[in-house]
């Protein structure tokens, strides 16, 4: 999608039918507004989510997005445990997160408003769909008596819209089944939400005669349902009023919205195609990765292969393999495959073949929260296979970031022959962001340089440079080696059971992996490069709400800085003078201390925690609240 800054600058003229004649409704500004669409997993509350998330981006809008999906594939119609959320926050400013606090909450049963009351601000405004609330369903979502009429609800602008029967009246022509209408009505709340904070719905409609083109009853459906919410929000007298949301100021050029797993799958094919050599991906599909595996799937005119195989193990051996017959390897996993991973990694280390090791991560342990984010994979990246066999490591920092850090962690494991761990989560996977199309001329080459010469030849002879080893493709003549998960001798690769030999092997192999600190950028710190008061340090998705704590922070007056870490292994050879110039520094991170405890082991630095476990994000206060008490003692 192509976003100007003048994008949406008009907005549409709002008139009333009333009995005496149209009146034009109301409009109030807003600087920003979040949304929290909630409901039963098969409401389509991720396509309601993510259509209106789109019509934002059309309208010029900042966003940010948060989905949420249940842990259980069919968890009970009606329940807590099935209920599906998707938040969005828009805004006519720069934003960093999916917001704090919902402004409004759409709630398509009682599940879904229990489930997210307790997030939302006094005032807030809830759209519930009145005839989901009945005596059977109040009851399966634990209610004992009627929220809507026992006045628990009282601090909130509630708004009870008769969401199912509207959206079955609309459709009533159409001769649907009352399932096949019920399942519209996502559309119809979309439709009225587009209509209250001045949502161009036209993007919506194609993208409906895209999806159902080939069902052009349903097309219509969806797009009576859409167009009869909206006209309901502009004629009812229940809405005395709408919102505008201007857009933001943001550099023209062509932009998509695009999730954390999208950005990755298209840095890979870039990487691949910047290094002219094909794409392999083997894996096993785990939530919250799968999806970059579906999207590489997509892609097989770009020489991108992808394998899915029958479990963990299979998927990383395979990609060692393609990666020793000369492909851009990759595998893809969460927290529980690393862990089948690990002997696989391990070879891949000793035997020095480039391979990118994504871990999606989510809460745990065991399956723990399969669709809930968390950080907590972080030492296991460092530590979690036998013996020394340390790798580079790369952390993403938001949804579009993670197609920089694909990139990188390919061009990275290309340059060194070594395997590298690239760290997300599931906040980042799911989440969107506006991304801005890269140009993809001004981006680092990535060469490829195998060895064909076999004068002089040794599968360890190394670079000067770099340390790495030449990439041989099997077959080349003259350049037969054994390769292999025994110790090897210096040089030759020959199995050797020297404890001198080994010790240098591992040894140097350490060194190379501590070397890539040097094309590491010098650390960038938002607010007084310095020094100052605090410094907080982060890593990750923590990003957003650190950003927006920090600045909201320096807003008051507070002498508040900001790091951020893409590269965790090595780390930047210039941290810890940058952690030595603050008096105080503070470690956000969704786990209980790992990057922590390597910042304390590291510079001696009595930096302090900030931690949070519960498989959301940080909330910005909850970061806020931290800072000023270790400011303020």
């Amino acid at each position: 999608m192509i976003l100007p800054p003048e994008a949406a600058s008009e907005t549409v003229e709002n008139r009333a039918s009333t009995g005496s004649g149209a009146v034009r409704k109301q409009r109030i500004k807003r600087e920003g507004v979040v949304i929290r669409f909630a409901g039963d997993s098969g409401d389509g509350i991720q396509i309601a989510g993510t259509q209106f998330t789109n019509e934002s981006a059309l309208a010029g809008n900042d966003i940010a997005t948060l989905p949420e999906f249940p842990a259980e594939i069919r968890a009970p119609a009606g329940t807590i445990a099935g209920v599906s959320g998707f938040q969005v926050n828009f805004s006519s400013s720069e934003i960093f997160t999916a917001g704090d606090e919902p402004d409004v909450l759409i709630a398509m049963n009682p599940a879904a408003l229990k489930a997210n009351l307790g997030d939302l601000a006094p005032n807030a405004i809830i759209i519930i769909d009145k005839e989901s609330f009945n005596d059977a369903s109040i009851k399966r979502a634990g209610y004992k008596e009627n929220p809507l009429t026992d006045h628990s609800l009282s601090k909130f602008q509630v708004f009870e819209v008769d969401i199912t029967g509207l959206t079955t009246r609309a459709l009533r022509e159409l001769g649907l089944s009352n399932r096949e209408s019920h399942r519209c009505r996502n559309f119809f709340t979309l439709g009225l939400v587009s209509w209250l904070y001045q949502r161009p719905i036209e993007n919506t409609v194609k993208y409906l005669e895209r999806r159902f083109q080939k069902n052009r009853q349903l097309a219509e459906a969806n797009v009576r349902a859409l167009r009869a919410g909206y006209n309901y929000g502009e004629t009812t007298e229940m809405f005395a009023s709408s919102y505008v949301v201007e857009p933001a100021k943001i550099a023209p050029g062509v932009y998509r919205s695009i999730t954390g797993n999208g950005a990755a799958a298209l840095g890979f094919v870039v990487a691949a195609s910047k290094a002219n050599r094909p794409l392999f991906l083997g894996s096993y599909p785990i939530t919250p990765a799968s999806d970059i595996l579906h999207d590489l799937a997509g892609f097989k005119n770009f020489a991108v292969y992808t394998f899915q195989a029958e479990d963990e193990i299979a998927g990383v051996s395979s990609a060692v393999g393609a990666a020793f017959g000369g492909a851009i390897a990759i595998t893809t996993t969460s927290g529980p495959g690393m862990n089948l991973k690990a002997e696989a990694i391990g070879l891949a280390v000793k035997v020095e073949l480039p391979l990118v090791i994504t871990d999606v991560q989510r809460a745990g342990p065991s399956t723990g929260m399969p669709t809930k984010p968390e950080q907590a994979d972080l030492l296991m990246a460092m530590f979690g296979r036998h013996a020394e066999a340390p790798l580079p490591i790369i952390a993403a920092a938001t949804p579009a970031d993670c197609f920089a850090c694909a990139y990188e962690a390919v061009r990275i494991a290309v340059k060194y022959m070594t395997p590298v761990i690239l760290l997300s989560d599931g906040q980042l996977a799911n989440g969107a962001e506006p991304w801005l199309l890269p140009d993809l001329d001004r981006l680092p080459p990535i060469e490829v340089h195998f060895r064909t010469d076999p004068k002089g030849f040794m599968p360890y002879l190394r670079d000067e440079a770099t340390m790495a080893r030449p990439w041989t493709v099997p077959g080349t003549p003259g350049l037969e080696h054994r390769i292999g998960g025994l110790a090897g001798e210096e040089g030759t690769g020959n199995v050797s059971y020297s404890p001198a030999n080994n010790e240098l092997m591992v040894r140097t192999r350490a060194r190379k992996i501590a070397g890539i600190a040097r094309e590491i950028p010098p650390t960038e710190v938002f607010g007084n490069a310095a020094g100052g008061e605090l410094l907080v340090l982060g890593w990750g998705s923590t990003f957003g709400p650190i950003r927006e704590a920090v600045r909201q922070l320096r807003e008051r007056g507070r002498d508040v800085s900001h790091v951020h870490l893409r590269y965790l292994n090595p780390l930047p050879a210039d941290l810890g003078d940058v952690l030595r110039r603050f008096r105080k520094v503070m470690v956000a991170e969704m786990n209980m201390g790992q990057l922590l405890k390597l910042i304390r082991a590291e510079y001696l630095v009595d930096a302090v925690g900030c931690n949070k476990i519960q498989g959301r994000p940080f909330k910005t206060r909850e970061i806020v609240a931290r800072a000023l008490q270790l400011i303020e003692g």
